[in-house]
């Protein structure tokens, strides 16, 4: 079962939050409507979907979210301006998103 690894931010060149999810269109909706007050994403207003890629186990989801939070704030904005150099956010077009994304499974 597939499972994403995302980077929001609230815009360019922002503050960025990474996660992970079984089921992306679900967790980004929850994001946008704030659902979990008091969150870091909540309090930062972190609702743009800038980047994310498709693992295939949450195992794997879980080892590159943890990479990924490790890296330097200056590769984490080099691999969303690899894919998505205008910081659009990709949850308003989902298929042109997932088009952009490099597909890991």
């Amino acid at each position: 079962m597939p499972h994403y690894v995302y980077i929001l931010t609230n815009k360019r060149n922002g503050t960025l939050y990474i996660g992970e999810t079984g089921n992306i269109k679900s967790r980004i909706s929850q994001h946008k409507r704030k659902v979990h007050p008091g969150t870091f994403s909540v309090r930062y207003n972190l609702d743009k979907l800038v980047y994310f890629e498709i693992l295939n186990s949450r195992d794997v989801g879980l080892k590159r979210e943890r990479q990924l939070k490790k890296w330097n704030r200056d590769w984490k904005i080099r691999i969303i301006e690899e894919k998505n150099p205008e910081w659009i956010d990709l949850s308003t077009n989902w298929d042109l998103g997932f088009e952009m994304m490099d597909v890991n499974i």
